[in-house]
């Protein structure tokens, strides 16, 4: 009897794991819209993609929750959309959604009520579906309330706040701009306003971004300097990321010069390292070599870390002798920060190079103590030596 206990134990694991298993299902589009207009229910549409983490993570612990599949479909009518195929693929570009995964409230005539984007917990969707359902908590009411007194800053905040939960914040740059157009150039040093630039505000030639610049001690005060600083240092992330993730490089030379205008250390740094990531990324070693010769003692002198990764680079791509002896400048400082066996390594290399034995030795040979002392594997450095003193 104990074994066939054990025996339907084993066999109702599998079924029991499967029930709990997220299942989407596959019902066209337009075939959501009429059920929901003939039901008098709001869409739900999940985007999401096999590959994305956050996607598989709510499936499993979100959506295999019968609660909330319960409440779900007693209250919407449920479509699940892989943005790799068409009809995914139809609802990212229509809807703009730039992020995985994202949730989509619509009604039968394709009004956005609501928008959710990311990984979120059980009890926090739930609150979220919720919401979507009053409508004193969707995005037409709220829009329509603000734009009836586009400055009052309680009503911008409520449509604001609603907006950037499914929204990148690009997409909130319309009615930031519609609300701070209502305040003058005085009236924006204010934390109230402050929060809207912060939040809100994307343009980098924008009227109230270009009063931040000129007027930074002002908004420290309002704020902080710090969250000043994080501002524009976003601003010109939000700029220039986009450019080099898609490798725009006609489009990036020309917004890195409006990044370049703001003439602080901060922003320059960042230009400097979203300039090096293109460069490697399409491989224009003359640029590489052109923006580290000009700025690397001036932005990232004290990081020895990052003097190493350019050392590298140049080791790789790098023929010109002289270019060669700045980076043997660079990498030499980088040990005078943190001495260190790959920092050592990587000198020997680029002295060896430039064919310059003496001193490739002489790197080799503490990069080989230090790799000793440390138990570490010395495979790279004795081949180093080995061809070093076989010349």
């Amino acid at each position: 009897m104990r074994f066939i206990y054990l025996f339907l134990f084993f066999i109702s694991v599998p079924i029991l794991h499967s029930q709990n298993q997220f299942v989407p299902d596959d019902i066209p589009y337009r075939t959501g819209l009429e059920t929901a207009k003939a039901a008098n229910k709001p869409l739900f549409v999940m985007l999401y993609a096999d590959w994305c983490p956050h996607c598989n993570q709510m499936k499993k612990e979100v959506f295999s929750d019968p609660a909330v599949m319960d409440f779900l479909k007693r209250n919407y009518v449920c479509l699940w959309k892989d943005i790799e195929k068409e009809e995914g693929k139809m609802l990212k570009d229509k809807f703009n959604t730039k992020s995985l995964p994202t949730f989509l409230f619509l009604d039968a005539t394709e009004t956005l009520l609501y928008a959710l984007k990311g990984e979120m917990k059980t009890a926090a969707f739930l609150t979220e579906v919720n919401y979507a359902l009053n409508p004193k908590m969707q995005l037409p009411y709220l829009e329509k309330e603000f734009l009836a007194d586009p400055s009052n800053s309680t009503k911008f905040f409520a449509y604001l706040n609603t907006l950037k939960k499914g929204k990148d914040r690009t997409d909130l740059s319309p009615a930031t701009h519609l609300y701070l157009n209502t305040q003058s150039d005085t009236q924006l040093v204010s934390e109230t306003n402050w929060r809207v630039i912060a939040n809100g505000v994307t343009d980098i030639n924008s009227r109230e971004f270009q009063y931040v610049l000129k007027h930074q001690k002002e908004f420290a005060a309002v704020a902080s300097q710090n969250r000043v600083d994080r501002k524009v240092e976003s601003i010109v992330s939000e700029l220039l990321r986009p450019l080099v993730d898609n490798l725009d490089t006609v489009n990036y030379y020309k917004q890195r010069e409006i990044a370049k205008s703001i003439r602080l250390q901060k922003t320059d740094s960042l230009v400097f390292k979203f300039d090096l990531t293109l460069a490697e990324r399409t491989e224009k070693w003359q640029f590489y070599k052109k923006v580290t010769l000009e700025d690397t003692q001036k932005l990232v002198w004290n990081d020895a870390s990052f003097l190493k990764d350019i050392g590298q680079t140049y080791l790789k791509h790098i023929t010109d002798t002289n270019a060669l002896k700045m980076a043997i400048f660079w990498v030499k400082h980088s040990l005078e920060l943190n001495d260190s066996y790959d920092g050592n390594l990587l000198l020997a290399r680029l002295y060896n190079k430039i064919k310059d034995k003496k001193s490739a030795l002489k790197y080799a040979q503490h990069a080989k103590v230090i790799c000793t002392e440390m138990t570490w594997s010395t495979n790279d450095v004795d081949a180093l030596l080995a061809e070093l003193l076989s010349k």
